[in-house]
């Protein structure tokens, strides 16, 4: 009889320093429009250069577009691998030195509990560029969908260039717009979104 106290007294504490621990976690943000404008407000635009500020928001479109392809990209290779391959898919699917990188960006950013972190899955650890060797090493499991692994290199690959322009405060052209545009558009034209 006391061994089931201990017991109780051992679950209850457990499920006391849980809400303590839920109670000091960062709360994630919704999508809601809501959030969406309080995120706004909590940035400082008012002491940054205007002319800055506005080309940044410019890009702030296209960089949105941009991470949105990227993460229902990775969606879609998982969830492909999941159903062809199954649960353990990361470990079976995906070449070692991606796994590897991946994983150490996992570690690193783990260390910095206090930060957000990008993803539940480790295909969130994966560059963007490793999307396509993951896609190359397991293209029967793509072609029903992807009818070329080359076709979705370059779609990658061009998609990468521009993120990457913007990530590092760079502007774009109407003309690199477009082909961004263009290429995430003919993507989910041929694997859905």
């Amino acid at each position: 009889m006391i061994h089931n106290q201990e017991l109780y007294a051992f679950v209850f504490s457990a499920q006391l320093a849980q809400v303590a621990v839920d109670e000091r976690a960062p709360r994630r943000l919704s999508d809601s429009k809501e959030d969406i404008e309080r995120v706004s407000k909590k940035m400082p635009l008012d002491v940054l250069d205007i002319d800055l500020v506005n080309s940044a928001k410019k890009m702030s479109s296209v960089y949105t577009a941009i991470a949105a392809f990227e993460n229902s990209a990775r969606k879609f290779i998982q969830d492909r691998l999941i159903e062809t391959i199954g649960a353990d898919w990361w470990k079976k699917a995906v070449p070692k030195p991606i796994q590897e990188s991946s994983e150490k960006r996992k570690i690193d950013e783990d260390q910095i509990r206090w930060h957000g972190t990008r993803g539940s899955s480790m295909i969130f650890y994966a560059q963007m560029g490793d999307l396509v060797s993951i896609l190359r090493n397991n293209a029967t499991a793509f072609e029903n969908h992807i009818e070329s692994i080359e076709w979705a290199q370059q779609i990658f690959k061009s998609l990468e260039r521009s993120r990457n322009v913007i990530m590092h405060g760079g502007e774009l052209s109407m003309n690199d717009i477009e082909r961004v545009s263009m290429n995430i558009r003919d993507w989910i034209r041929q694997v859905g979104g």
